[in-house]
């Protein structure tokens, strides 16, 4: 079946089994390994990426599905001159992870979390991150990151890869074998 969506600002074009999932045609085809594979119940969170702007599950979706939609990854979210996504900066000034096996993950989750509610607390920080599991920390530096992150934030953290790439109107194609 042949798709065609844009990841972190790059059009891409491609012909997948219908049965790919979206988190393995983002690493088996396209190389972009920040999304983990690591439950195989949808339950960790360690695959979450940006669809059309919303935090999903890359775990839980074909390729397919995702034809037509706008994907961002972790990959995506620096910005363009390479200096790190507040989110990024904030763990790595919090000490936000340990292994970083979940912390593309929990980025991605906060970036949508923060993208709704700019300055959320303690309390809608961790309900917010429900749906991730982090097997090192206490999550504690996990979510004084994110504060970190909001509490420098003027405008709001958006996960929307058209705010930090240059590349968004992507006037090529990029066919992916």
């Amino acid at each position: 079946m042949q798709i065609n969506l844009t990841v972190n600002g790059k059009v891409r074009k491609a012909e997948v089994e219908d049965r790919t999932l979206l988190v393995y045609y983002l690493r088996e085809k396209l190389g972009l390994t920040g999304a983990h594979v690591a439950c195989d119940t949808s339950s960790c969170g360690a695959c979450i990426v940006h669809v059309d702007g919303k935090a999903v599950k890359s775990c839980t979706l074909l390729a397919a599905q995702a034809d037509g939609c706008q994907v961002t990854t972790i990959e995506g979210m620096a910005n363009a001159d390479g200096t790190l996504h507040p989110l990024q900066a904030g763990f790595k000034e919090c000490h936000g992870l340990q292994c970083g096996f979940c912390t593309p993950g929990m980025i991605m989750t906060a970036a949508d979390l923060l993208k709704s509610n700019p300055h959320p607390s303690e309390t809608e920080i961790r309900t917010a991150l429900e749906g991730n599991i982090c097997r090192c920390t206490g999550y504690h530096n996990i979510v004084a990151a994110i504060q970190w992150a909001a509490e420098r934030s003027n405008a709001p953290l958006t996960a929307d890869s058209h705010l930090w790439t240059n590349d968004v109107v992507a006037k090529e194609v990029v066919e992916t074998a």
